[in-house]
């Protein structure tokens, strides 16, 4: 059988006051006394009394709800930001709702319908590979709901983003990969319709570009950056005619998928082929080799995403406007690029 929720009129009725004076206890208005706050409390404890945080947001205007929206939880990226950015915004009195897209856009468009509908004060996301079609984004705008993107953005939306420079970073593991002697370097990437991969391949086109190193289309391949893409991207390249020497891989997961296959083939990492994933990952550290990789700040990025909501929600007259925090990333150099650092054995 359906028990039927416990109001605060039922409260009322239990304790013969009124439904406005249960409200206030429960909010700790000073106009109730104590010995009253105390058996509100008890009794909607006792009739198991759970508040309606849609129908109080919907009288007030504020749920003191923020939804999340990432690509996927299982990333230790993702997760490290949803901590850090959690922290931030419960000291502010506001809790979370995380969902994830599974990089699918059908299911992005139904996690923001999912959160307007519940109401929330504002939403923070990056978004799935998929997604190149903006108005399930707009649509937020529209409501005049603070949004705040983070990791992956558009610049067409005109919100804040909070993120790294992934056209430097590009730089960077190629000026590394050059000093170790490697001369044909290939790029496995995400989808270039996806801001932030393209950004990566812009960035490495032009770094090889810098050095005069040959650029071969067949060098350069999209995907979804999973390990089985890692995988099967790197049997591709392997295949080619004249193979690589190294091989920068635009996320960490396709990167052992990709080390996977390169010890399958016994081919020795670093001396033959150099290897260099994205987002350090913790496996990163515990592979043999150890994988070369990119720090992309996710506390940082976590705790800011959360203080420009907090910002833009306490503005008055606050427009949509594009705001970029844009951190520098940090190479972490190990095993499976430096040719002059021991490999140890797992």
């Amino acid at each position: 059988m359906n028990k039927k929720r416990t109001t605060i009129k039922d409260i009322a009725n239990v304790l013969d006051i009124s439904p406005a004076a249960v409200s206030k206890a429960m909010h700790d208005d000073s106009r109730i006394s104590a010995k009253t706050k105390k058996a509100v409390k008890r009794v909607a404890k006792e009739l198991n009394y759970q508040p309606n945080h849609l129908a109080s947001a919907l009288r007030s205007g504020k749920s003191h709800l923020v939804g999340v929206i990432v690509p996927r939880t299982n990333s230790n990226f993702f997760s490290s930001v949803i901590e850090n950015m959690e922290g931030v915004l419960n000291k502010a009195g506001y809790n979370i709702i995380i969902t994830q897209s599974n990089e699918s856009f059908e299911k992005e468009c139904k996690n923001i319908d999912t959160l307007l509908f519940t109401q929330v004060d504002g939403i923070i996301a990056s978004m799935a590979n998929e997604t190149v079609d903006l108005s399930h984004y707009e649509k937020i705008k529209s409501k005049g709901i603070p949004l705040i993107l983070f990791d992956r953005g558009e610049n067409d939306l005109n919100v804040d983003y909070i993120g790294i420079d992934d056209y430097d970073s590009s730089h960077m593991i190629i000026e590394h990969l050059i000093s170790k002697g490697c001369k044909r370097i290939a790029h496995i990437g995400g989808f270039r319709r996806t801001r932030i991969f393209n950004n990566r391949i812009r960035g490495f086109i032009d770094a090889i570009h810098k050095h005069n190193l040959p650029h071969d289309d067949d060098l350069i391949v999209e995907s979804s950056l999973t390990l089985e893409d890692g995988r099967i991207k790197m049997q591709e390249l392997l295949a080619l005619d004249n193979p690589p020497d190294a091989v920068y891989v635009a996320s960490d997961y396709a990167a052992l998928g990709a080390l996977q296959v390169l010890n399958e083939h016994h081919i020795k990492v670093p001396q033959e082929i150099c290897l260099v994933g994205f987002g350090n990952e913790p496996f990163t550290s515990l592979v043999s080799p150890t994988i070369t990789t990119v720090k992309q700040h996710s506390k940082q990025i976590g705790k800011i995403a959360a203080e420009t909501f907090i910002k833009r929600i306490k503005a008055k007259n606050w427009k949509p406007k594009l705001e970029k925090n844009i951190l520098k990333s940090e190479l972490i150099i190990r095993s499976s690029s430096d040719r002059d650092l021991p490999i140890k054995s797992t």
